[in-house]
């Protein structure tokens, strides 16, 4: 039974993860237009952030898209497709579950910081306009 609802559920996705790729590519959020200093300065800020995502994940599209919509270059790694960011997600943050924003600070210690929710907070709170 577990096999039948596990194979459902992946074809679910299989089908479902282009549509959403799709919608997200046709509905993109145009970027913050800033001067280049202050772009500078919020790319050099974004430099010790990494999104752990998984592409077709809602909750990994909507922080995407809320970096996008706020002109932040941050470091996207795929945790679904390759090893090595899944790997780093489950030693650093001790969970495979995405979205996961990696912020470093000055001192090279991290956090971890799971929810959509929070992760958005952070990105308006920080870079938000």
């Amino acid at each position: 039974m577990k096999f039948i609802i596990r194979t459902f559920f992946k074809t679910l996705r299989a089908i479902i993860g282009p549509i959403l790729l799709l919608m997200n590519w046709i509905t993109q959020p145009r970027g913050i237009v800033r001067p280049a200093a202050a772009q500078q300065a919020i790319d050099a800020r974004t430099q010790h952030l990494a999104l752990y995502h998984f592409p077709t994940c809602p909750f990994c599209l909507k922080v995407r898209r809320t970096i996008r919509r706020l002109s932040l270059k941050i470091d996207l790694r795929n945790a679904q497709h390759d090893p090595v960011h899944r790997q780093a997600l489950l030693h650093g943050g001790g969970k495979i579950q995405t979205p996961c924003l990696l912020i470093t600070d000055a001192t090279g210690a991290t956090t971890w910081m799971y929810e959509s929710a929070d992760i958005l907070a952070y990105l308006e709170q920080t870079f938000g306009a």
